[in-house]
């Protein structure tokens, strides 16, 4: 037979009542953003390094030597900060939930949820600069753009000569 149990310990489980584990069940999910791109040099070879500034960079390094290359960064560089924002806020929303179960040492009424809150609101605004680094990668791209549109279109235009009609004399 097994030892015989008190009200309070059989309520909860078995678990004694003053136990530290009643905030151990969190919901606390991992969030993963794997970033992969291969680049090639004009040839179609891969670049050394994956192009990269550093290895542990995610961006291409900054050569800038081309439109495309101007483009290729501000893409990437827009795409992880838009990544990254999601990641940053979600964090932000799992610790403000994960805090808000803290009782607050005093008692006040909804006082864990604003200490929560303020605590949160730090990693709500670094997911919000990253949403705005986001933002300003894709607008330096138009304005490049804009700024040197004849310089572009000089090359496009002497890049793509247009094709005349040629005569076959084969065909009669």
């Amino acid at each position: 037979m097994s030892a015989p149990t008190t009200p309070t310990t059989a309520a909860s489980g078995g678990k004694a009542k003053n136990d530290s584990s009643k905030f151990a069940g969190s919901f606390a999910p991992s969030f993963t953003v794997n970033v992969s791109k291969s680049t090639t040099n004009g040839g179609g070879a891969p670049v050394a390094g994956g192009g990269r500034a550093h290895p542990e960079s995610a961006l291409p390094a900054p050569d800038f030597t081309s439109p495309a290359d101007v483009r290729n960064y501000c893409n990437a560089l827009r795409a992880l900060m838009v990544g990254i924002s999601f990641e940053v806020s979600m964090g932000a929303e799992i610790l403000k939930g994960v805090l808000a179960t803290v009782p607050d040492p005093e008692g006040r009424l909804g006082g864990s949820k604003a200490r929560a809150w303020r605590v949160s609101r730090k990693l709500t605004k670094a997911a919000d600069s990253a949403a705005a680094a986001a933002k300003n990668a894709a607008s330096c791209y138009a304005q490049f753009q804009q700024q040197y549109e004849e310089e572009i279109n000089r090359v496009k235009h002497r890049a793509r000569k247009p094709q005349a009609p040629r005569m076959d004399w084969a065909r009669q």
